[in-house]
């Protein structure tokens, strides 16, 4: 589903070029739980843009879906983008002058979705994330865990095929981040591919693949048979 054949991504300070990523080798088939792991500046976070066609490698071929992407104008991948992948981040990125609804509701909208066909699937994921109650306050007026409920609905709502998650508990208490982990984790259990960055070695843990980062590098690739 997803491959990563010798990417490299650099970044200038002064005259210095530094690898945010070096020569990456990388397969994950559909379907698969995958955690990324690295301390602070490995690469993780990089690597995770360029899976969700974000940012773009100086060198090396992505794959998708059997799909060379990295010769696809901009215009093609951000397509591919909103139909195949979902985003979950550690600030949320909700529209502060949207409603929890309305958040919901960008993805569709962007799509060309009628109206009425919206709201039906608004409404379904309103309730699937148990946030009806909330539907029609803004993020400010929102706990951390229900905007984060909020974002995953979002993320969700066009049935992607691969989920990413980039630190997605950070800004969460011990409690509300496992049943965010949950929710993520049942969606996986639906067939979606989910990939989680994280420096959170116990929640990096919970997936089924354990991939180790850093200085640019892909150190450790291992699968848990336990799960």
């Amino acid at each position: 589903m997803i491959r990563l054949t010798a990417i490299t991504r650099t970044f200038h300070m002064g005259d210095q070029a530094v690898y945010a990523l070096n020569n990456i080798n990388l397969h994950i088939a559909a379907g698969e739980y995958v955690s990324i792991m690295g301390p602070s500046g490995s690469g993780k976070s990089t690597l995770l843009n360029i899976i969700g066609l974000l940012d773009k490698p100086d060198s090396g071929s992505y794959e998708l879906d059997d799909r060379l992407i990295t010769d696809l104008s901009e215009t093609e991948q951000a397509q591919i983008r909103r139909e195949k992948i979902g985003f979950v981040f550690q600030s949320f990125h909700l529209v502060p002058r949207l409603t929890a609804a309305e958040n919901i509701e960008l993805p569709l909208i962007l799509s060309g979705m009628p109206s009425a066909q919206r709201q039906n699937l608004v409404n379904d994921a309103l309730q699937a994330f148990e946030l009806k109650e909330r539907a029609h306050h803004r993020p400010a007026e929102l706990s951390g865990g229900q905007r984060q409920r909020v974002a995953i609905a979002r993320a969700t709502i066009m049935h992607p095929s691969v989920i990413l998650a980039d630190e997605p508990t950070g800004n969460l208490d011990h409690q509300i981040g496992a049943e965010v982990m949950l929710l993520l984790e049942n969606l996986h259990h639906t067939g979606t591919t989910l990939i989680v960055v994280t420096h959170d070695r116990e929640l990096g843990s919970r997936a089924h693949r354990q991939i180790g980062m850093r200085d640019g590098k892909i150190l450790t690739d291992q699968a848990d048979d336990t799960h």
